[in-house]
């Protein structure tokens, strides 16, 4: 049997690709999730692991779509070798049951894993020089001052909780979050 095991890491990204090259490679299962490539444990994977038997193949669309751990990723082919299991990529045409595949497979897997250590150096020195000219990361705060101040002053008035959210957009629960009851100065 033909297994295959497709994975994308961000929203933004889609499975269509990978699953079109898979089928087109003849895989009879796919599997497919969205986790990071170094997450050792994930759901759809471990399925896809589970349904491979000896004489199978697990095929992905690239390398770095089954991990970009390089010790990992070593672990499990060699897993699959023990069990008579063949593993092959798409992209970069590796197939684990020939010497030079096994051989460019670990090229291939360290380049991954650095990749992967290069993305994480610039996200943090980009969130860096972002803190630095004074941005703050994360959601938008459903609570800026504005709508603090606005809360606590219909709060004053003696509106009740559930018209001061509505009046401002929020739910009741982010308002208490947000300006706790006991914060509340009511004058009447």
């Amino acid at each position: 049997m033909i297994i295959g095991y497709a994975r994308i890491s961000t929203r933004i990204q889609n499975l269509t690709l990978q699953k079109a090259a898979l089928e087109e490679a003849g895989c009879e299962k796919i599997y497919g999730e969205r986790a990071s490539g170094r997450k050792i444990c994930r759901p759809s994977l471990a399925k896809a692991l589970e349904q491979l038997r000896p004489g199978d193949t697990l095929v992905v669309w690239k390398l770095d779509r089954l991990s970009r751990n390089l010790k990992h990723l070593i672990s499990m082919v060699e897993d699959f070798t023990a069990r008579g299991i063949k593993f092959c990529t798409l992209l970069e045409k590796i197939d684990t049951s020939t010497p030079m595949g096994r051989f460019y497979l670990n090229v291939i897997g360290s380049h991954a894993e650095a990749e992967w250590e290069n993305i994480v150096e610039r996200t943090k020195a980009g969130l860096k020089v972002a803190r630095d000219m004074g941005r703050v990361g994360g959601r938008p705060r459903l609570m800026p001052d504005s709508k603090l101040e606005s809360a606590r002053y219909l709060l004053s008035l003696g509106m009740s909780a559930r018209k001061v959210a509505d009046n401002l957009g929020v739910s009741v629960p982010t308002l208490y979050r947000h300006l706790p009851a006991s914060t509340w100065k009511v004058t009447k």
